[in-house]
């Protein structure tokens, strides 16, 4: 180990942080889940409002591709980041009825609307995250959305006991403060043609989503009583009412499934009330109306508005599930049924759905893992059904746009480049009618990427990316082991009891102030990390004997790759590595010390 140590890579360091590189919008989930540790609540709302317009609406929804990428899940379970979100978006965020102060505070000076004007056309999650960055960045911005309110499928189709609507209202409410101009209800190509929209803007952005369901081509697709999932929720979300009869299967392994499923109880249930007298649109009428479902179980009261059963029959077994964890688990809670590997075989009825004849499904995915299911003949069986959901995708609904205008993609979306730039110079798309269904935080992410790119196109200036430095940190009595955060489980994320899930009232009730902070300090710091200074190091081995989890080894330089046998190397591995902090207490030369990138601000 004769030659120094090369200085780590800042902006790799900082960039390929688990959490940071799975979000995608680069949130830095390790620093905001150790400022709640540390009890800086504010200071964590801040950094996570930071790149994300829409804190308080992700720290309910979002499908927390962090948590996945959490170096802690290798050690027992992933920290609960998203739900530390919701905890300091409570206190600080638009729902702390403190006003939307540090909601604000979190993008700085509004300017004035001196630059080239910009079309949005969907006011969903990532226009509306688009018209942010582009208001912000000096543009004058109108959304131009079909439906009578914004939110797109955040109101539509995520159901309302994940979502309560006057948070959305409230969020979107901030977004709109910034100067931002809506024309509602004006459906694009009937109320204004995309030829007046492109002649009256610099730049158009389209982000539609995929609001058409698809369907299934087996026998009986075509009977009463088979919905397609997105339709099925867009009808509730509206409030309408959907003739569901006794018994409800929901074909598909997706969370739209289980958005599905649980939503067909509570419809009933809602139904069941609908008829008390209470004209809504205040808020106080709103929480009048909640207060009279609060008087109603939410099973029973879908017993009594007809609904038997609810079933769920996926392709995939319970491993290769798409859904989220936490939807099967609370699906089943709720006594909704899952059925795995089974595959739907046809739709039985004469004029009107009485079941769902399913096949054993012997595989899902092929040898290159693309989706090629596999079915067994001669495995037929019946499940009886007054309404079957098809949950087995989405497509985008661009008939508005001619081919001419912009190009498609192979599923019918439109086809853009790295910037999300179409073929017409004055159009981007970005979110699922560029990229097919996906998470809520990639429409987030799309928004603001195409007001990135549609700010330097039409004026000629790049919005700069933030720098960032390198920081050495050494720390003789770095002592992290103290705290027991090694051996503190995921504390369980307070939710109502099943028996007491009234109507569409919310599930979870989020963390108090010990509990988030006891989780905080679970997160493993992994922004920090270990460099051996080689020219002090003696190789005595004790960092070796003290890692509490043997990710650290001495072998031969040649083992390692390089060198001869005549030298060593000093091996660590990283996902191993708990960060407590141990070695570097030990090392009599010091010659381990904490690194850590940090931005500059």
């Amino acid at each position: 180990m004769t030659s120094p140590a090369p200085i780590p890579d800042a902006k790799w360091l900082w960039e390929n942080e688990p959490c940071r590189a799975a979000c995608p919008v680069h949130t830095d989930a390790g620093a905001y889940v150790t400022a709640i540790a540390e009890g800086r609540f504010r200071d964590a709302y801040m950094i996570a409002r930071a790149p994300n317009p829409f804190p308080s609406i992700c720290g309910r929804v979002c499908a927390a591709p962090c948590e996945t990428a959490c170096r802690r899940g290798k050690v027992d379970a992933p920290v609960s980041i998203r739900a530390l979100k919701r905890f300091v978006s409570e206190r600080f965020g638009v729902e702390s009825f403190a006003g939307s102060s540090a909601w604000h505070e979190g993008h700085g000076p509004v300017p004035m609307t001196n630059g080239p004007s910009v079309a949005i056309i969907g006011g969903g999650p990532g226009g509306l995250a688009a018209a942010h960055d582009l208001r912000l960045a000096g543009h004058p911005v109108t959304i131009y959305e079909a439906e009578a309110r914004l939110g797109g499928m955040m109101v539509l189709g995520i159901p309302e006991y994940r979502l309560p609507r006057p948070l959305i209202e409230r969020e979107i409410g901030a977004i709109l403060e910034l100067g931002v101009e809506v024309q509602l209800n004006c459906r694009i190509g009937r109320d204004v043609t995309f030829d007046e929209l492109l002649a009256r803007h610099a730049a158009v952005f389209v982000c539609v989503g995929t609001g058409r369901g698809r369907s299934l081509d087996i026998p009986g697709n075509e009977l009463d009583g088979v919905f397609k999932a997105v339709e099925f929720l867009l009808n509730v979300n509206r409030g309408f009412h959907v003739n569901l009869g006794q018994r409800v299967v929901v074909v598909g392994g997706g969370n739209v499934a289980f958005d599905a499923a649980r939503t067909s109880l509570r419809a009933a249930a809602r139904d069941e009330v609908a008829p008390v007298p209470i004209t809504l649109g205040s808020s106080a009428d709103d929480d009048a109306r909640r207060g009279l479902l609060t008087t109603f179980d939410a099973a029973r009261a879908a017993i009594r508005a007809g609904v038997l059963s609810v079933t769920v029959v996926a392709l995939e077994s319970f491993v290769e599930m798409p859904a989220a964890l936490e939807e099967i688990e609370e699906a089943e809670a709720e006594g909704i049924k899952i059925v795995y590997r089974r595959g739907p075989h046809r739709i039985i009825g004469t004029d009107r759905v009485t079941g769902l004849e399913t096949v054993d499904v012997v595989s899902v995915f092929d040898e290159q893992h693309r989706f090629a299911p596999v079915f067994a003949d001669g495995t037929e069986s019946l499940i009886a059904a007054d309404t079957v959901i098809l949950a087995v995708g989405q497509s985008p609904d661009v008939d508005f746009i001619g081919a001419d205008i912009v190009e498609r993609n192979r599923f019918g979306g439109i086809a853009v480049d790295s910037s999300l730039r179409t073929n017409n110079p004055k159009v981007w798309a970005g979110g699922d009618v560029a990229f097919g269904p996906r998470n809520l935080i990639d429409a987030i992410a799309d928004g603001r990427r195409a007001a990135e790119s549609i700010h330097a196109a039409i004026s000629g200036v790049s919005v700069p990316s933030p720098g960032v430095r390198i920081e050495l940190v050494a720390k003789p009595t770095f002592r992290r082991m103290a705290t027991g955060y090694d051996a503190i489980p995921r504390v369980v994320i307070p939710s109502v009891p099943n028996e007491r899930r009234i109507g569409f009232a919310e599930v979870e009730t989020g963390y108090d102030e010990g509990q988030a902070v006891l989780e905080g300090l679970r997160c493993l710091r992994c922004f920090e990390n270990i460099m051996l200074r080689p020219e002090l190091c003696i190789l005595c081995g004790l960092c070796v004997d003290v890692c509490p989890t043997n990710c650290i080894s001495i072998v031969r330089a040649d083992h390692a790759g390089h060198g001869t046998a005549a030298q060593s190397a000093l091996l660590l591995d990283e996902l191993l590595c708990i960060r407590c902090g141990l070695c570097i207490n030990r090392c009599p030369p010091s010659a381990l010390v904490m690194v850590h990138a940090k931005e500059v601000v």
